[in-house]
């Protein structure tokens, strides 16, 4: 079975979700001007992924014997678009991080379905940092 830092990592990844998730629909929700209209459907798809892999990881740590969080991490809307921008850009580059150091861990503990599930996420993941940094260049 998987160790205990293991599972506290996969609980810090599904709070982390659960934050960007709401923190991107909220900013989908909120933002408004010229500029909303280049941006609203990229945040709301981008929550929209995000929950599913919050729902993906939950159902990973409960099939390893976890009790997955209910509570995201802090929630930072930002009060205008570069700030909503730069905040998540810095929250993909947190979850990319923390997504490398669970595929070294689930590696090292030879926990191959939990490696997998972290790369293909971390794939998605990336691509939303991508997204990020590219609406930030305008």
């Amino acid at each position: 079975m998987a160790s205990k830092e293991l599972l506290d990592l996969l609980n810090q990844a599904i709070a982390g979700e659960l934050q960007v998730c709401i923190q991107y629909m909220w900013q989908h929700v909120l933002w408004s001007g010229t500029e909303h209209f280049a941006v609203k459907d990229e945040f709301k798809r981008i929550a929209i992924d995000e929950m599913k892999h919050a729902e993906a990881i939950a159902e990973r740590l409960f099939y390893l014997g976890g009790r997955p969080t209910t509570q995201p991490s802090e929630i930072k809307i930002g009060d205008n678009l570069k700030e909503m921008l730069e905040q998540d850009k810095k929250d993909e580059e947190s979850a990319i991080e923390l997504y490398k150091k669970i595929i070294k861990k689930a590696e090292e503990e030879g926990d191959v379905t939990t490696a997998f599930l972290f790369k293909e996420i971390l794939k998605d993941e990336e691509e939303h940092h991508d997204t990020f940094v590219s609406l930030l260049e305008k």
